[in-house]
């Protein structure tokens, strides 16, 4: 890699970390792009050239987010092997840190309302849907999947906008989560199971970890590609 190449790739990892501390730290509405151009000493010039706006830079994040919450999960079901349930348990996990934490609630409403975001959203939870749910929906067509995904963000987006102070966060997860999966055609006894399961966790505590980890994450992922 040459000397330029270098430094580009140092200065973008800089404002992906700085961009991750403030977004998880003070929220993602009260960070600007402004402030971490001056935290990092930058011109807006050099910020925009990496980020052309802050919604790009929120995009780079999600995709990193994904990538996040599958290894918690998978550490969290490592002895259920069930796609199903880490499905479930990720919804109650994102759910449940929204309910924790305005910051939380403030980076997903984030992302579920910028455009750029919620397609990434999207379509990645398009072809998750396809690995967990394949089975109950075997005539699903491509049409199907998508606009199934629709419905089913906007089920999630209702789930993690709604204060617990208006509704037990318990209930407002298992009425959710219920609609979602008889979307995909769970049968009745699979969807109780599930459901009663992952409510019988501390999901709240994984909520309360998911942006703390997710910061830690990242300082980890750009250390190993500095090397």
């Amino acid at each position: 890699m040459s000397h330029i190449n270098r430094r580009r790739g140092d200065t973008r990892m800089q404002i992906i970390r700085l961009g991750a501390r403030l977004f998880i730290e003070d929220g993602y509405s009260k960070t600007t792009m402004k402030r971490i151009s001056k935290e990092l000493d930058l011109s807006p010039g050099n910020i925009t050239f990496y980020f052309p706006t802050k919604d790009h830079l929120l995009a780079v994040l999600v995709n990193e987010l994904f990538d996040f919450q599958k290894l918690m999960i998978e550490r969290v079901t490592e002895d259920t092997k069930s796609s199903l349930f880490a499905y479930c348990l990720e919804f109650v996990t994102i759910a449940a840190a929204c309910a924790e934490s305005e910051v939380a609630r403030d980076f997903y409403t984030s992302a579920y309302t910028s455009p750029y975001t919620l397609d990434l959203i999207r379509k990645n939870d398009v072809q998750k849907t396809k690995d967990v749910f394949g089975d109950f929906c075997k005539s699903f067509s491509e049409a199907d999947w998508t606009a199934t995904e629709n419905i089913a963000s906007g089920i999630e987006y209702g789930a993690i906008m709604t204060s617990h102070e208006n509704a037990e966060l318990h209930l407002t997860i298992e009425k959710a989560l219920n609609s979602i999966l008889c979307l995909y055609s769970v049968p009745e006894e699979l969807r109780t199971q599930n459901i009663s399961r992952v409510l019988s966790m501390d999901y709240r505590a994984l909520g309360k970890r998911i942006l703390c980890e997710f910061r830690e994450y990242i300082e980890q992922i750009n250390k190993i590609t500095e090397i």
